[in-house]
């Protein structure tokens, strides 16, 4: 071969190779890895997947073909939630997906390269996981639960449903929740408009749980707010029989919790947030940067009524509350 051949064909390969490296890359099966802090077992994970994966297939990322998915599931348990983040970060994933405050500070801790699309994490910037919600810079973004009026909306309900209310009780653990400070505040700051006081009821074990609502129970004009907590989340179905059978009136974070008996929820919408993260997910892939994306706060709040616990528990539910309830459980 002459050598003005060869340059030529040699300067048409290097043309072409970027060509068909970038073909590759585009085609290689892309990886995530996804840390929840409820139990694969919990009547909402598949809901979760659900919400995850079909927002991903939508956006062309299809599991099984262009698309592997990890799952790790922790519950309330911080060593399993930490070894879990380590496993994750070793596999070296494109994008890992948190779901929780709990699963987001191991997740942090175990690597500042891997990109992190966090959701229902409350306040992340006083948390000190983002610089600022519109610049959250590093390697972490995602979707916050927390807006500073809930806290008002809770009582809100409490009221509409048992006007006699005049103490609620706020019950977390706050060792797995840190953040329900803010929820504290958010109440305190709305309870004097509602000729209430408010007061925080701390748990860490089922058996406090059973005495701070048997204790709150026993005083007339009682109420009680379970707000954001994986450790309460996980005892749902404890949680709202203790209320039920003390006769208190209650609102929690999460629809499970009105599906296990709970008289009221009102919060976030869970699955949609997945659905959201799925969106930055697909950004990230096609080369985005997550400290570049915006934290997002909630869009969506969703309200369930057991109608049945209420009449058991002797409260008459408003048409008006019904009506702008997003499930009536009969």
């Amino acid at each position: 071969m002459k050598r003005r051949e060869f340059i030529t064909l040699l300067g048409g390969v290097a043309a072409a190779w970027p060509l068909t490296a970038r073909a590759q890359q585009g085609n290689r099966v892309r990886r995530i890895g996804v840390l929840m802090v409820v139990a694969e077992t919990d009547p909402d994970a598949k809901r979760f997947v659900q919400a995850l994966e079909t927002r991903l297939d939508a956006a062309s990322w299809h599991k099984g073909r262009n698309l592997e998915i990890t799952y790790r599931w922790g519950a309330d348990d911080s060593e399993q939630l930490t070894r879990y983040a380590n496993e994750l970060v070793l596999s070296a994933p494109d994008v890992l997906v948190v779901l929780g405050t709990a699963a987001l500070i191991p997740m942090r801790k175990a690597t500042t390269k891997i990109p992190i699309v966090f959701t229902v994490v409350s306040d992340p910037v006083a948390q000190g996981f983002v610089a600022s919600l519109a610049h959250p810079g590093g390697n972490i973004t995602g979707f916050s639960n927390f807006e500073p009026n809930i806290g008002s909306k809770w009582l809100q309900l409490l009221k509409e449903i048992a006007p006699s209310t005049k103490q609620v009780g706020v019950l977390f653990n706050p060792h797995t929740s840190p953040y329900n400070a803010l929820w504290m505040r958010s109440i305190e700051a709305a309870a004097p408009g509602f000729g209430v006081s408010a007061a925080q009821l701390s748990v860490q074990a089922d058996e406090d749980i059973r005495r701070a609502i048997g204790i709150l129970g026993t005083n007339s004009g009682s109420g009680l707010i379970v707000p954001s907590d994986s450790f309460t989340f996980g005892r749902a179905p404890m949680i709202a029989s203790l209320a039920t059978n003390s006769r208190l009136p209650a609102v929690y974070a999460f629809p499970r919790f009105a599906h296990e008996g709970g008289l009221i929820s009102y919060g976030i919408d869970l699955v949609g947030q997945l659905g959201r993260a799925a969106d930055y997910i697909n950004r990230i892939l096609k080369g985005e940067k997550a400290g570049e994306l915006p934290v997002q706060g909630p869009t969506h709040y969703t309200m369930s009524i057991n109608l049945k616990t209420a009449k058991a528990l002797g409260f008459t539910v408003p048409d008006t509350l019904l009506a702008s309830a997003d499930e009536v459980i009969e």
